[in-house]
């Protein structure tokens, strides 16, 4: 092209008039009309178009190697999960090539394509793209296996997973039985947006137990430090009759601790705080902070061994879930009023 990029698919469907679904057809061998065809096939010519692996649909003799695709490595349980991929694979004799995606769904797909060109036995991914990406990848790699998440649409892609439904539900019951009621979920969904898992598990969780959800203390929040932090402080701020904080990730969980430092609450004695993750420097907190632990060795370990030998199981009965456990510690207290 004339700015010296390399033309993308984008730029075929809108030099062809079509849509980009259209195009990828086209480079994959899907149904097409002759005309649609003949535009798609003169407008990658005039681009110099080279389509991408994934839409080739290549079919290419292994490596022996797996594709490791995480949203970061620096984040303690994926570092966590890489170890245990890590470790599987040099008992079975496999080694590992690691990409960092940031979350980003074009970044993935672009790490993606390259691993299919690098002729990848398999692929253990954290899905950032869309199931349509991923439907894709299945297409030409194969195999492939989700790890710490799933896309609904893609149930052909085996899935190793922590039970955090069960670790959420077994902190509300701990809460709920220290005799909390007030109890803020810090990490809510966006508005629009469908509630994840834990969010859910923490609705049903007080349903089962009686307690009444308070719309106003399921707080949206991105795992993010300054999202974080802005959502907690909104929360302790604007309820004073809060008695507890659940938090849905380490990075929110410390969010709510920096908010209570700097609003001079004691904790626990004026407000419990407790989070999904349980990560180092959570020991280290004065006072420790109750967490649930969630099992990202075992994770990766387990999604390497789907990948590379256990075969028989891959599609079968849906996600393996692997157990959390709630670790107990001196950040959350008994009710004892109101802290104002």
């Amino acid at each position: 092209m004339g700015d010296g990029r390399s033309a993308t698919i984008k730029d075929v469907a809108a030099a062809a008039g079509v849509g980009i679904a259209t195009v990828s057809r086209v480079f994959s061998g899907g149904s097409v009309s002759a005309a649609a065809r003949e535009r798609v096939l003169a407008a990658a010519a005039e681009l110099d178009y080279r389509p991408s692996a994934l839409g080739r649909g290549l079919k290419l003799r292994r490596s022996g190697g797996i594709g490791l695709v995480l949203p970061g490595v620096t984040d303690p349980f994926h570092a966590e999960l890489l170890a245990g991929v890590l470790a599987s694979a040099r008992t079975l004799g496999g080694h590992v090539i690691v990409e960092a995606s940031d979350g980003d769904p074009e970044r993935e797909a672009e790490i993606v394509d390259r691993l299919v060109e690098q002729r990848v036995d398999g692929i253990i991914a954290l899905p950032a793209g869309d199931v349509a990406d991923w439907r894709a990848a299945v297409r030409v790699c194969s195999s492939v296996v989700f790890a710490d998440r799933v896309l609904p649409g893609l149930p052909e892609i085996p899935a190793v997973l922590a039970d955090d439904a069960g670790g959420v539900r077994s902190l509300v019951e701990y809460l709920a039985g220290l005799g909390h009621r007030r109890i803020a979920f810090l990490g809510g969904a966006a508005p629009g947006d469908r509630p994840g898992v834990r969010e859910r598990a923490f609705r049903d969780a007080l349903a089962r137990l009686g307690v009444p959800v308070e719309e106003d203390l399921v707080v949206a929040a991105r795992p993010a430090r300054d999202a974080a932090y802005a959502a907690a402080a909104g929360l302790l701020q604007r309820r004073a009759d809060v008695t507890a904080v659940l938090a849905a990730g380490h990075l929110l969980g410390e969010a709510a601790v920096l908010v209570a430092r700097e609003l001079d609450l004691r904790v626990p004695a004026d407000v419990s705080i407790a989070m999904v993750d349980d990560v180092a420097w959570a020991e280290l907190c004065d006072p420790p902070l109750t967490a649930v632990a969630r099992p990202g060795r075992d994770i990766g370990h387990r999604a390497c061994e789907l990948l590379l030998r256990d075969q028989a199981r891959r599609g079968r009965g849906g996600p393996l879930l692997l157990p959390t456990e709630l670790v107990v510690r001196g950040s959350c207290g008994a009710l004892r009023g109101s802290r104002r």
